[in-house]
């Protein structure tokens, strides 16, 4: 007789999964597995991290990073965003459990991933007063932009706008940059 999988899982036992090429996260017991992304996620990933890293480094803001990555709020919980700015006195230490304040949080949708980016981590970020969360949708060529306060986001198609505290200048992109030919 084989083994039953756990119906509620830890941030502990997500760490000791193997590596297999796959994202293994935990929401409040819930396991989150998403295959390996596909490539217009990556260029779309790309794309913006090239554009929020020169952003970033010049406004001194915060620090950009990438998944994979170890971001844990509770024994329960265990998220890997897209790409993250975390604020900067915290990632000084350069370790992951320091990390608690995120100042803007990306997801970039892929077909197995849209219930839990949507709803599961959506729902997380909010409750954890992540200050910007953009849901990032190659298909409809938009972004979700959402604030902790919020029950439906603002959609953008043309230019998505991001200003942390402390920035003298927003963060500006025209969303039809992350999506245009390679």
């Amino acid at each position: 007789m084989g083994m039953v999988a756990p119906t509620y899982y830890t941030a502990d036992m997500v760490r000791a999964l193997p590596d297999d090429g796959k994202r293994y996260e935990v929401v409040h017991g819930e396991l989150l597995v998403t295959p390996a992304p596909r490539l217009p996620h990556q260029l779309v990933l790309q794309r913006l991290q090239l554009a929020l890293g020169t952003y970033v480094e010049r406004e001194r803001v915060g620090l950009l990073l990438a998944s994979p990555a170890d971001l844990s709020w509770g024994p329960d919980i265990l998220v890997q965003p897209d790409l993250f700015v975390a604020d900067l006195e915290e990632a000084r230490p350069l370790d992951w459990r320091r990390l608690q304040t995120l100042l803007l949080a990306v997801e970039i949708l892929s077909p197995s991933s849209v219930r839990a980016d949507r709803f599961t981590k959506r729902r997380l970020y909010q409750d954890r007063r992540v200050a910007t969360y953009w849901v990032v949708d190659a298909d409809a060529r938009a972004i979700e932009v959402w604030t902790p306060p919020v029950t439906f986001p603002t959609v953008e198609r043309k230019r998505v706008s991001w200003h942390p505290a402390g920035a003298r200048k927003a963060f500006t992109l025209v969303v039809e940059e992350l999506f245009r030919p390679v």
